[in-house]
């Protein structure tokens, strides 16, 4: 079991996410007050902060000073534990995961592991997400 880390919403697309304590999670949307909210398939993004251990020693300072750009910063979670296909709960709020990563890598900031590493889904069951809330993954694909 893993915890919501921090949780970030930007009203605009392409520009640094702001912190907040706790956002409402809609069901089939997204997460309320992001531009990425909408009926399709990135309607939230996640980012197990254990993926910082793929950055290459060159980027990382890079990569750390860089503002957010996924909407939830978890940990806890191996890697490996939750993969495309799978469930996860964060807080009130059910998150299907559907891809790992992005089409095309960006190479600066954050985005640089994001691209890489984020999951991106859509909310199954929305709901109240706060800082510190439990994550676990309630379903696993079956392999």
């Amino acid at each position: 079991m893993g915890n919501v880390l921090s949780i970030h919403v930007s009203a605009e697309r392409g520009i640094i996410k702001t912190d907040v304590a706790e956002v409402k999670v809609l069901e089939g949307w997204g997460l309320e007050g992001d531009a990425h909210g909408g009926d399709w398939d990135r309607q939230v993004s996640v980012f197990p902060i254990e993926a910082m251990a793929r950055v290459p020693e060159e980027k990382r300072a890079e990569v750390s000073a860089d503002g957010y750009t996924e909407n939830f910063t978890i940990s806890g979670l191996l890697l490996e534990d939750f993969p495309a296909g799978c469930v996860l709960k964060l807080g009130e709020a059910e998150i299907e995961i559907l891809y790992i990563g992005k089409e095309v890598f960006k190479e600066k900031g954050r985005p640089y592991i994001v691209s890489r590493e984020g999951r991106f889904g859509r909310v199954l069951r929305g709901g109240s997400v706060r800082i510190g809330d439990f994550v676990e993954v309630i379903f696993l694909p079956e392999t």
